[in-house]
């Protein structure tokens, strides 16, 4: 007889047990990101500065059964940063979403909008991750970082000089970040979403002209959808992407594949 072989065990993409922390979490990606780790089985705490937005969001999710608190929190404001999380227990899961763009030509850039960017973008990404990691080294756990990169921090794009410095940034940052980390069994990876029908986005995509220029550059011939980026937060918090540090998961419809 053929002996029967010895399977191994299936992944897990639950995140029982774990606290999580999503910033840039009242809307948007950060709030499908919530959502996603709270379906999950994380207990997880949004972030953000709008209070009324963040309060709905966290009685929607424990509507659905889920464990969700807030925080009104402006991630560029380190001290800040440091203040909170020193409030609250260690957190196992960091999704950093919290950003902005601010699309303009080189030349019509001005310092203002390029201070804003990278404080946001890849000054508070730094400051949040830092006081996670502080907490999780201290209580000696394990954890998962997902930064929020996007596809623009792999390519090029006009009037996106700005954005894809910080985005570039954050790929260097999100490298760097798990070959110092991984000893600790803390993995740091980022996603990297196309352009997502959100209402960040909605004022770009009244330009017909845009719109189309943007989805002829995606191979699969749309435009992303929130929920499609749900999947993949849970699969980086999770055991399911144990083996997975330093790496930058595409979800660009095959932009960067051309």
């Amino acid at each position: 007889m053929t002996p029967v072989p010895q399977l191994p065990p299936p992944p897990c993409f639950r995140v029982d047990g774990k606290r999580a922390l999503v910033t840039g979490a009242s809307r948007g990606l950060g709030l499908a990101a919530a959502v996603a780790l709270a379906q999950a089985g994380a207990a997880v705490t949004l972030a953000a500065r709008s209070e009324d937005e963040l309060r709905a969001a966290c009685e929607a999710i424990a509507a659905q059964g889920g464990q969700a608190d807030f925080v009104v929190l402006d991630v560029t404001d380190s001290k800040a940063v440091t203040a909170v999380i020193a409030q609250h227990p260690t957190f196992h899961i960091l999704v950093n979403n919290a950003g902005m763009n601010r699309p303009k030509s080189l030349i019509n850039t001005p310092d203002e909008d390029i201070d804003a960017v990278f404080d946001l973008n890849v000054k508070a990404t730094f400051y949040v991750a830092r006081e996670v990691t502080r907490r999780l080294l201290a209580a000696g756990e394990k954890g998962s970082i997902i930064n929020v990169g996007s596809q623009m921090g792999h390519v090029g794009g006009p009037s996106r000089t700005l954005y894809c410095a910080t985005k570039h940034a954050v790929e260097g940052m999100t490298k760097a970040l798990a070959w110092e980390l991984g000893s600790a069994g803390i993995r740091v990876n980022t996603v990297c979403p196309t352009f997502i029908e959100t209402a960040f986005t909605a004022p770009m995509f009244a330009d017909a002209a845009f719109r189309d220029v943007v989805i002829s550059k995606i191979a699969l011939g749309r435009i992303g959808r929130v929920e499609e980026v749900m999947g993949p937060i849970v699969f980086l918090a999770s055991e399911a992407s144990s083996l997975m540090t330093g790496s930058a998961l595409m979800l660009d419809g095959g932009w960067t594949a051309a």
